[in-house]
């Protein structure tokens, strides 16, 4: 398909780089003027009044009528009277004054004209930054109708063909084995994404902050990754744990924060390229901030993505040549659920490769009494802190 020689976009910086120019034409003219009048007229003014000086003069030599030269000196406040010579001259204080006077109207024509470019500059700055948003926006809802109707349709022709194949004939009860395996990753990559698509959605639309509840987040973590183990290591990951040695208080949703973590760990094997797909997870006290760490050692975000990937709908590059799966929530829903149970989540470059995501969730000071009790008596299995 033959590429369009002008699209919208070459269009509007046309549009708009033309509209610039003819601002700076008009600003720079119209000051150019401005100067020119205003010479034009401090020069006539002078000779006017250098003609009634000569004028004035004549009178005082040709009259002997003191009123009409006190007359005289009373209407022309910028002639000096020189009663030896009976002459009038320009007085060079008032020459000045009018010099000055016209020279600030200079200035502020000067300083108008650069403001007025500015505001204008400045108006379509902000015109070109809503229209840059709105195309952004498109980009990543067509990205998102892509992407999600992809998500939906992959599963439900590879369930079709597993269902088909299987009453066609009667399979071996490995291959049946083999068959409901694959059913069944199917079945939790449609239930992963339906859950991410109606998560986004409450997400939006509930007024509501979740409920927090004192918890202990070494063991909220082993009873999450007891559960996502199974699916993240059928999927090639390699999982290493490492957990505090300390109690972790803190005060969380359990399944928001369920939500969080699953989100960050399928986002790290999504994005790995290690023939391993080692995935780390660690648990740490910092001061009066709790942190959980997951790190990957896959393709790494650029700096200029970090900006933006947890930000709704957003993903890098087309949905056309894009490779990896999901629909652009699912660090959405880590940043939003984590800011409404007072933390945040912050990302960086792992070393020597992939990323690393760090969610920070304050500490609880105050200890239930089990936590107390757990804390007097180290035999719980996170407070060995090795690695799992």
């Amino acid at each position: 398909m033959k590429r369009p020689l002008f699209t919208s976009r070459t269009v509007t910086r046309l549009a708009f780089g033309l509209v610039i120019l003819f601002v700076l034409a008009q600003v720079v003219w119209w000051i150019v003027f401005q100067q020119r009048y205003i010479n034009r007229v401090t020069e006539t003014t002078f000779e006017t009044w250098q003609q009634t000086a000569d004028a004035a003069t004549r009178v005082a030599q040709t009259t002997r009528d003191e009123e009409l030269i006190w007359s005289l000196i009373w209407d022309y406040p910028y002639l000096l009277y020189d009663e030896l010579n009976r002459s009038f001259t320009i007085d060079p204080d008032a020459t000045e004054a009018f010099r000055q006077e016209q020279n600030g109207f200079l200035r502020m024509f000067a300083f108008e004209g650069p403001f007025f470019v500015l505001i204008v500059l400045a108006g379509l700055y902000v015109i070109a930054r809503s229209l840059a948003t709105e195309r952004e926006l498109k980009r990543r809802q067509q990205n998102f109708l892509s992407a999600i109707t992809h998500e939906f349709k992959t599963p439900l022709s590879t369930l079709r063909l597993l269902v088909e194949t299987t009453l066609m004939r009667t399979l071996p009860a490995q291959k049946q084995n083999e068959y409901l395996h694959k059913m069944e990753v199917e079945l939790s990559r449609l239930e992963q994404t339906s859950e991410q698509v109606l998560a986004a959605a409450r997400l939006e639309s509930s007024k509501e902050d979740p409920v927090l509840e004192p918890l202990e987040l070494n063991s909220v973590v082993q009873g999450i990754m007891g559960k996502a183990r199974g699916g993240l290591e059928a999927r090639g990951a390699r999982l290493v744990l490492e957990y505090s040695p300390e109690p972790l208080p803190v005060s969380l949703d359990a399944n928001a924060y369920s939500v969080v973590l699953n989100n960050l760990l399928d986002n790290a094997l999504k994005y790995s390229n290690d023939p391993a797909q080692r995935i780390f997870v660690s648990l740490k006290k910092e001061g009066d901030l709790v942190l959980t760490e997951v790190a990957d050692e896959g393709v790494g975000i650029g700096e200029k993505e970090m900006k933006h990937i947890f930000e709704r709908f957003y993903r890098v590059g087309s949905e056309l040549t894009r490779q990896s799966k999901g629909v652009g929530l699912g660090l959405h829903l880590v940043k939003s659920i984590t800011e409404a149970m007072n933390g945040w989540v912050k990302v960086e470059a792992n070393t020597p490769k992939g990323a690393r995501f760090t969610v920070v969730i304050p500490r609880r000071v105050a200890l239930t009494e089990e936590e107390q009790a757990r804390a007097a008596t180290p035999t719980s299995s996170y407070l060995k802190g090795g690695k799992v």
